[in-house]
């Protein structure tokens, strides 16, 4: 992972540069790696919107004993790992699918799913206020 922020000097003056994407490296899949956003206020809210809904429908499932209830839920759950990973991923090397390089709607649709489901993790990862960040 880079640092997100640096100082520079620039004629007398200091100027921050923040880059608002990360590369990280593929736990799940040597010499893969995919790039992320780093979340925003903006981001942030247009997530919560997306997912919303879809974490509502998880819980009142998960609160059924049925089958039908755990796999509606299990459904469920795969639709936010989706809203994650369309919403934050924004491009992965060092992978082909069927021969063509590796993009966020492939490796949705056509990928392996532990990298999906990795870099979903690492978006809602992401999206978690530390402890301090909600002090401020």
């Amino acid at each position: 992972m880079l640092h997100s922020v640096k100082t520079v000097r620039r004629r007398n003056e200091a100027v921050t540069r923040y880059a608002s994407s990360e590369w990280r490296e593929s736990e799940s899949l040597p010499g893969v790696r995919y790039e992320i956003v780093k979340v925003s206020l903006a981001r942030r809210a247009e997530i919560t919107r997306r997912v919303r809904t879809l974490l509502a429908e998880i819980e009142y499932h998960s609160a059924g004993g049925g089958v039908e209830d755990r796999l509606a839920a299990a459904e469920a759950a795969s639709r936010v790992d989706r809203a994650y990973v369309e919403w934050g991923l924004l491009g992965v090397e060092g992978l082909e699918i069927d021969g063509e390089p590796c993009g966020v709607a492939a490796l949705v649709e056509r990928g392996p799913e532990e990298l999906s489901r990795e870099v979903a993790a690492a978006i809602r990862r992401q999206c978690r206020l530390s402890e301090e960040e909600r002090k401020n």
